[in-house]
C-alpha cells in the first residue's frame, strides 16, 4: 500500500516523541526521570508554585559577550591539589560561607562578580579587608553592564569595577554597608517564610548615596580594582587561578534541570536551555570518580545544596569554562 511520504512522516515524529515524552519543568516526573537515569546527582523540588518565565528572569546573563583580555598563568612546577575548598583555606574571610539571593531580578551577572571581589579583597588582604561589595550598586549604576535587572555581561561588570569603583553593601534588610540590596528575597521553594516571588521587578534607581547612619561619604566608600580579565578555559589554567586568586565569576547555559538540583555532581541530563546564568566558582575536588568545581549560585540557601552545587569539571559542561572572569582589587 502507497502511503504518502508526509504521513509516514508523522508516524515517526509521533513515535519519537512518545518515546521521549517532553516532561512538564519543575514537575515530580521530571526529578524521578532525572534520578531514575542514576548519573552524578540527586534531583529533588527546589522551587514551588512559580511560573516557569520567573525562573528564566532569575538567568540574566547575556552569553558570548565581550571577552577581556586574558591572563594566563605560568603552570610549569605548579602543584595542584587534588581538592580545593577556598573555605578552609581562608577560614577569616566569611563572605566565600555567604550565598546571596537575588530576588525577582535578573542580577546575576552582577551577583557572582561582587561576591568574587568581596572574597578576593579578603583573601589578597591577608584576611584585613572583610566586607561586602554591593550588588545593588554595581547592578544599578553600571549602565555598560547590559540591562540591568534584565540581564547583563559579567566581564562588563569587572570592567566597572576597575573603571568606577564599586561601595560596599550587604543583603536585602541588613542596614550593611553603604548601599545594601533593595529588592526582598521571595519564596520560590518548598514551604519557607519568605513572600511569594512575582514577576520581575524593575532595576533599582543609581543612587550615588549612602544609607542613613553609615559612616563614609559614598565617593570615599569605593574599592576599585587594579585590573580585570578574562580566564583561559583550561582546567588547569582555572584551577591556578583559583588556587592562587580566589574566587572567579564563571556563566553558563542553564537547562530546565538544573532548577532541580539538590546534591552530587550537576551535569546537563535533559529539559530545554532556559538562558544565561552567571555564579561564582570557589574551587574543585571530585566525588565518585566524577571531577567537579565547586560553585555558590545566588538563588538563597534554600536551592541546592545549602545554595552551593557542584558542575563537572574538565568538558565545559554547559560552556561552564569557557566564559569565566576575575580581577585583582587595588589595596
Amino acid at each position: 500500500i502507497w502511503m504518502h511520504p508526509s504521513f509516514l512522516f508523522c508516524v515517526a515524529v509521533m513515535a519519537v516523541s512518545m518515546a521521549h515524552p517532553h516532561l512538564t519543568p519543575l514537575s515530580s516526573e521530571m526529578i524521578n526521570s532525572i534520578n531514575k537515569a542514576n548519573t552524578t546527582w540527586t534531583a529533588g523540588h527546589n522551587f514551588q508554585n512559580v511560573d516557569l518565565s520567573y525562573v528564566k528572569g532569575l538567568c540574566g546573563t547575556i552569553l558570548n559577550g565581550p571577552k577581556l583580555p586574558e591572563v594566563v598563568h605560568d603552570t610549569e612546577g605548579t602543584k595542584l591539589p587534588d581538592s580545593f575548598d577556598p573555605r578552609q583555606q581562608w577560614p577569616n574571610c566569611p563572605t566565600l560561607q555567604q550565598i546571596r539571593d537575588q530576588g525577582s531580578c535578573g542580577s546575576c551577572w552582577a551577583f557572582g562578580a561582587v561576591e568574587a571581589i568581596s572574597d578576593r579583597l579578603c583573601i589578597q588582604s591577608n584576611g584585613k579587608i572583610s566586607l561586602e561589595i554591593s550588588a545593588e550598586d554595581l547592578l544599578s549604576c553600571c549602565d555598560e553592564c547590559g540591562m540591568g535587572c534584565f540581564g547583563g555581561f559579567p566581564s562588563a561588570a569587572w570592567e566597572f569595577w576597575t573603571n568606577q569603583g564599586i561601595v560596599t553593601g550587604g543583603l536585602y534588610n541588613s542596614s550593611v554597608g553603604c548601599r545594601p540590596y533593595t529588592i526582598a528575597s521571595c519564596e520560590h521553594h518548598v514551604n519557607g517564610t519568605r513572600p511569594p516571588c512575582q514577576g520581575e521587578v524593575q532595576t533599582p534607581q543609581c543612587v550615588q548615596q549612602c544609607i542613613d547612619g553609615y559612616s563614609l561619604s559614598y565617593p570615599k566608600d569605593k574599592h576599585f580594582g587594579k585590573r580585570s580579565y578574562s580566564i583561559p578555559s583550561q582546567q588547569e589554567q582555572i584551577m591556578t587561578e583559583l588556587f592562587k586568586n580566589g574566587p572567579v565569576e564563571a556563566a553558563f547555559s542553564v537547562y530546565e534541570d538544573f532548577l532541580l538540583y539538590k546534591t552530587g555532581v550537576y551535569q546537563h541530563v535533559k529539559g530545554e536551555m532556559l538562558g544565561g546564568h552567571a555564579i561564582k566558582i570557589l574551587g574543585w575536588g571530585e566525588e565518585n570518580g566524577t571531577p567537579y568545581w565547586l560553585a555558590a549560585n545566588s538563588w538563597n540557601s534554600d536551592w541546592g545544596d545549602k545554595g552551593f552545587f557542584k558542575i563537572r569539571r574538565g568538558n565545559d559542561e554547559c560552556g561552564i569554562e569557557s566564559e569565566m572572569v576575575a580581577g585583582t582589587p587595588l589595596i
